[in-house]
C-alpha cells in the first residue's frame, strides 16, 4: 500500500493540536491508516545517498511515514490525511466543493485534434485560480502527482498530469499528436531546446524519466500540448515545458490530465483540485475548462458533483454484526466525509449517502459498510460465534502432486525445488530453443538477468541443480513437482500456470530405460482400477534431446509429457555437464 512522508508538525499544526507518537498511532488506527515508521529528513537523504556520516543536507524535522489504503487518493498527501482526520474527529465537516460560474465566452478552451486518438485520446483540465503556494504546500503538491503516478495512473501509462502557471500561456490550447521531429521545445529543467526524438535520447540517462519512456518512443507520433502562440505545454507522458513551470509565486494553476482511460482521469483531475482548492482565493472552488473533441462533442471538466446512493439500513448494520438506528448510522458515516439521511423508501428505511468527489472509493453499499465499521470501531464490534461450521480442505491439484512425489520417491528419486524465474539464456538457448516470444512471460525491469522470465520447464532447474552437484556419486536421480507458466490468450490475464513433474537422471550411461519405467509406473498407478486407457510412445521433435532418442507420452489420446536423452548441446555446451542425463516431464493436471 502506498506510503506518504509528511512533516510531523506540519500535520499536527493542521489537525489543531499535537500527540505524543501512540496518541496519533491510536488516532490512526481508529480511522483506518497505520504510522508506518518515524523518521527525519536528514536521516531519509542519508539512506537515499548511502552516506554513513553525519554531514548531509536537510534538517532534523521529525517525518511521519503513514501507510494509508491503496483506492484512498484523497490521503496521499497531507492536505487529504489532515481534512480527513479532523472530519473523523468532529473538527469540521465536509466540504462542498464548487465549479465557479464561468461564461462560456471566457471559459479556457483545449481542442483535441483527431490524431491524439493513435496515443492517447483522451484529456481533462481545470485551473485552480488565486492559489497561495509556499514552499511546503509546493512540495506537498509535486508529491501528490508523483504519487498518483505511481498509484492509480499505473506509473503514467493510464494517466499523465501536467501543471502549468496559467499567466505564462495564452489560450485556447490545443492537444495533439505529431510526428517526433515536428516537435520542438525546452523541457522542464533545461536550458536548451530539443527535437522530441532528441529528447528520447537525452533521457535515456535519467534514472527517473527513462522509465517512462517506453509509453510512446516507438510510436509514429508523440502527444504534445499548444496553446495559442503554440507554446509546448508538455510532452505527455514524459516531461513538461520549461515556459509555464509553477514556482512559488505562482497564481493561477492550469492542469492538464492526459490518458487512455478517461474515468481515472477525471477521478485523478478531481483529486488534484478538491486537494488544493483550499489554497485557492475562493476556498474549495475550481474554474471550469472546456474540452472539444474532433467528432463535435464538448466536455466541461472537472466533474465535481456529489452521486447519491440509497442503502437500507440491514444491509450496513446486517455485515458488521451491530445493531444500530439510522440515527445512529448517520453521524458514523459523516465522520467518513459521507454525508447522510434518513429517508423512507419502498417500505423500509433507506440511508441516502452523498458521495463526494473525492470518495472515488465508494463504489457500492459494501464500501458503505466498511466505512460505518471504521466509525463504529473494529475493536468495539462484539466477538460471536458463526453461525455455520466449515471444514477448510486442500486442493485436489496439491494432493494429487504429493501423492506423485510420494511414488517418484519411493523410486529412489530426491526432491528439489528451484526458482521459477530464470533467464532467459537458461530457458531458451541454453536448451537449444528458439525464442518465438509468444511462450514465455518476460518480467519487466527485473533487478537481475537471473530472473527475466518466468519458467516454460522444468528442465533448467533440475540441470542448474545437478550442475552445481557434479562431484554427487552416480547415478543422480533428482525431481521437482512445480509450476511452468505460459502464454495463453484465452486467459483473463494472458497467461496460465501448469503443474508439471520433471524427473533427471543422470549417470556413466544415458538411463533412458530407467526413465521410461518411472514413466510406465506413474502413469499405471493414476489409472481407475478395471479402466482400460491407451497409453503409448510417440515419436517427437524437441530441440533439447537427441533426434532418434525421445518420445512424446500420450494418454487417452492426448500427449501429457515428453522424455528423453539430453543432447551435449544442452548438457555440456550448456550447463558443464559432462555425463550423460535423461529427462522426463509430464502434466499432472492431465492426469488429475
Amino acid at each position: 500500500m502506498p506510503t506518504v512522508s509528511v512533516g510531523r508538525d506540519r500535520l499536527f499544526k493542521a489537525l489543531g493540536r499535537t500527540y505524543t507518537q501512540e496518541e496519533f498511532e491510536v488516532l490512526c488506527f481508529e480511522f483506518g491508516i497505520e504510522l508506518d515508521d518515524v523518521t527525519t529528513e536528514k536521516a531519509i537523504i542519508r539512506k537515499e545517498k548511502h552516506l554513513k556520516d553525519e554531514t548531509c543536507e536537510g534538517d532534523e524535522e521529525v517525518i511521519y511515514k503513514i501507510e494509508v489504503a491503496a483506492n484512498r487518493y484523497d490521503l496521499l498527501c497531507l492536505e487529504g490525511i489532515a481534512r480527513a482526520l479532523r472530519i473523523f474527529m468532529g473538527k469540521e465537516t465536509t466540504p462542498i466543493f464548487t465549479v465557479s460560474n464561468t461564461s462560456a465566452k471566457s471559459m479556457h478552451k483545449m481542442h483535441v485534434k483527431p490524431e491524439t486518438a493513435q496515443i492517447r485520446p483522451f484529456v481533462v483540465c481545470a485551473v485552480l485560480r488565486g492559489v497561495t503556494f509556499d514552499e511546503a504546500r509546493y512540495n506537498s503538491f509535486i508529491d501528490l502527482q508523483d504519487k498518483l503516478h505511481q498509484n492509480i495512473c499505473r506509473k503514467r501509462t493510464l494517466v499523465a498530469i501536467g501543471t502549468h502557471d496559467l499567466d505564462t500561456l495564452e489560450g485556447p490550447f490545443s492537444y495533439e499528436a505529431l510526428p517526433p521531429t515536428e516537435i520542438t521545445f525546452i523541457p522542464l529543467k533545461q536550458d536548451k531546446s530539443f527535437r522530441a526524438d532528441e529528447l528520447m535520447e537525452f533521457y535515456q540517462g535519467d534514472l527517473k524519466l527513462k522509465k517512462f519512456l517506453h509509453i510512446i518512443e516507438n510510436s509514429p507520433v508523440y502527444p504534445v500540448i499548444y496553446d495559442s502562440r503554440r507554446t509546448v505545454l508538455s510532452l505527455p507522458p514524459i516531461i513538461n515545458g520549461a515556459h509555464s513551470a509553477i514556482t512559488l509565486e505562482t497564481k493561477n494553476v492550469f492542469i492538464e490530465c492526459t490518458a487512455t482511460d478517461l474515468t481515472k482521469a477525471t477521478i485523478v483531475l478531481n483529486t488534484v483540485v478538491t486537494m488544493f482548492s483550499e489554497y485557492c482565493q475562493k476556498k474549495f472552488e475550481v474554474e471550469p475548462v472546456e474540452v472539444l473533441y474532433p467528432d463535435g462533442k464538448t466536455m466541461v471538466y472537472p466533474d465535481l458533483s456529489v452521486t447519491k446512493m440509497e442503502v437500507p439500513i440491514k444491509e450496513i448494520t446486517g455485515p458488521i454484526g451491530i445493531s444500530l438506528n439510522e440515527t445512529q448510522v448517520v453521524p458514523l458515516l459523516n465522520k467518513m466525509q459521507l454525508q447522510s439521511e434518513k429517508v423512507f423508501a419502498d417500505g423500509e428505511t433507506r440511508i441516502l449517502i452523498s458521495v463526494p468527489p473525492t470518495r472515488s472509493d465508494i463504489l457500492h453499499a459494501r464500501d458503505v459498510v466498511e466505512d460505518v465499521a471504521i466509525a463504529y470501531g473494529y475493536n468495539n464490534i462484539p466477538k460471536t460465534k458463526p453461525k455455520c461450521h466449515t471444514t477448510g480442505g486442500r486442493q485436489p491439484l496439491n494432493r494429487f502432486s504429493d501423492k506423485i512425489r510420494a511414488e517418484v520417491a519411493r523410486a529412489g528419486y530426491m526432491e528439489v525445488l528451484t526458482w521459477i524465474l530464470g533467464s532467459k539464456e537458461e530457458n531458451f538457448k541454453k536448451l537449444n530453443r528458439s525464442d518465438d516470444e509468444k511462450k514465455a512471460v518476460i518480467i519487466g525491469n527485473p533487478r537481475t538477468a537471473e530472473f527475466e522470465v518466468v519458467r516454460t520447464s522444468l528442465l533448467p532447474g533440475l540441470l542448474k541443480t545437478l550442475k552445481h552437484n557434479k562431484d554427487h556419486p552416480r547415478p543422480i536421480k533428482i525431481f521437482e513437482v512445480g509450476d511452468v507458466v505460459t502464454l495463453d490468450e484465452t486467459r483473463d490475464v494472458g497467461a496460465a500456470n501448469n503443474r508439471r513433474l520433471g524427473v533427471l537422471y543422470c549417470s556413466g550411461s544415458s538411463g533412458f530405460e530407467e526413465i521410461l519405467g518411472l514413466a510406465e509406473r506413474i502413469l499405471k498407478v493414476v489409472k481407475k482400477p478395471h479402466v482400460e486407457v491407451e497409453t503409448k510412445l510417440e515419436l517427437s521433435h524437441e530441440p533439447e534431446f537427441f533426434l532418434d532418442r525421445q518420445r512424446n507420452i500420450m494418454f487417452s489420446g492426448r500427449c501429457i509429457g515428453k522424455l528423453g536423452v539430453i543432447h551435449p548441446v544442452v548438457s555440456w555446451e550448456g550447463f558443464d555437464i559432462s555425463d550423460p542425463c535423461s529427462f522426463l516431464e509430464i502434466n499432472i493436471e492431465a492426469l488429475l
